[in-house]
């Protein structure tokens, strides 16, 4: 049994200041209100929050979820550090054999979860099947229509035949809904079982909504490469702040999206509709000036990721940070910021029993200084990072 006591304890409905948390074996036993100190360990001045749940990430500390071998569970193994217990790895548009040595990489590190590692879930595919006018760095010549085939090189067919191969290795795909056949697909991606994610478009007001009522109920890293908002135009990014159908995510690193963005749209959709996510790459937990990798090509680190021309390739943002800039910056509660990092995209992909301190639920959580810096973090009662 772990005790741990006095502690800020952040649930989905409050805080408890100071509180104690119960673990017996993979479970949360109990969670009371004050310092319960017989036989507990005292964690005064610490915050405890439900684990952090990634639900897009590239890479962590040089490692690029498309290196191939053992990359996935090296990422799972070094997450942890930054108070991530589950995280979806992430492709950038690739060829089919790149995908499905990556597929196969999530598969190995599922089946086989490494020692002191965080949980891999199904992949989110920032998939080929995306607007080319808005790419952002995803690589041009990967970028097909579902039924597209270019001479001598792979078809929309070979990617779809990759991912039905693998099936439930994958779980996001991230479309453009104005791509000739993207319609149809959405619709045949449900029926596999995969979640699909609106991004990387350009699409109108009207081709956003026909996407939400199709099926799309994710937007992927809201604002960034999508047809933005105007008063007679509302775009992709209207369509996803009015409705309610459709969880966002939205990077929190100050770059991608300002502070005030972030606000409103939470204002529009509230906690419990918005994901705080990383679009982490290689590049993060690296210095600033070092060089890493986004499936293949060449990023620098500054105060994001970035490729040779200067284009915008990701973020270096780790998930702790993304937390505290919630917090420090932005000014949501504690509540609202475990909810956006932890609850939301767990209750988002159906992990039941998950994203939240309460009796019952699994013992995913990280314990935080009074600085938002990770102390410990666990996964099902272990502790796996710190201590």
């Amino acid at each position: 049994m772990i005790r741990l006591a006095g502690a800020t304890i952040v649930q989905p409905d409050g805080v408890l200041e100071p509180g104690t948390l119960t673990v017996e074996g993979d479970r949360i036993a109990s969670v009371t209100s004050g310092d319960a100190g017989a036989g507990a360990r005292s964690l005064r001045r610490h915050i405890i929050v439900p684990g952090f749940v990634d639900v897009h990430v590239h890479g962590v500390r040089g490692i690029d979820s498309l290196d191939g071998g053992a990359a996935i569970t090296r990422m799972a193994q070094v997450l942890p550090a930054y108070g991530v217990t589950a995280f979806c790895p992430t492709s950038v548009a690739c060829p089919p054999r790149d995908l499905g040595e990556m597929l196969a990489g999530v598969r190995a590190a599922r089946r086989q979860l490494a020692e002191n590692s965080a949980r891999v879930l199904p992949a989110h595919l920032e998939s080929n099947f995306i607007n080319p006018a808005f790419k952002g760095a995803q690589p041009e010549t990967c970028i097909r229509a579902p039924h597209q085939h270019v001479e001598g090189d792979f078809s929309g067919a070979d990617l779809l035949a990759e991912i039905a191969r693998w099936g439930s290795e994958v779980g996001i795909l991230t479309v453009a809904p104005e791509i000739e056949g993207v319609m149809e697909l959405i619709p045949q991606l449900l029926d596999r079982g995969h979640r699909v994610s609106l991004g990387h478009s350009g699409a109108t007001y009207e081709q956003a909504v026909a996407g939400i009522a199709a099926g799309a109920r994710h937007a992927t890293h809201l604002f960034n490469r999508m047809s933005g908002i105007s008063h007679r135009a509302p775009g992709l990014a209207g369509a996803i702040l009015e409705s309610d159908q459709i969880a966002a995510e939205i990077i929190c690193d100050g770059v991608h999206v300002h502070s005030a963005a972030v606000r409103f749209a939470v204002a529009a959709k509230g906690p419990k509709r918005m994901m705080a996510i990383t679009d982490g790459t290689a590049g993060s937990g690296l210095g600033r000036g070092e060089r890493a990798k986004l499936g293949g090509r060449a990023i620098e680190v500054r105060d994001a990721a970035y490729l040779a021309d200067g284009t915008l390739a990701g973020s270096v943002l780790t998930m702790d940070r993304a937390f505290a800039w919630l917090v420090k910056v932005t000014g949501f509660s504690l509540v609202d910021a475990a909810r956006m990092c932890s609850t939301t995209p767990a209750q988002e992909l159906g992990l039941t029993g998950f994203g939240a301190l309460v009796p019952g639920a699994s013992a995913d959580f990280v314990v935080l200084d009074d600085d938002f810096r990770v102390v410990e973090t666990y996964v099902g009662g272990t502790r796996v990072f710190g201590g």
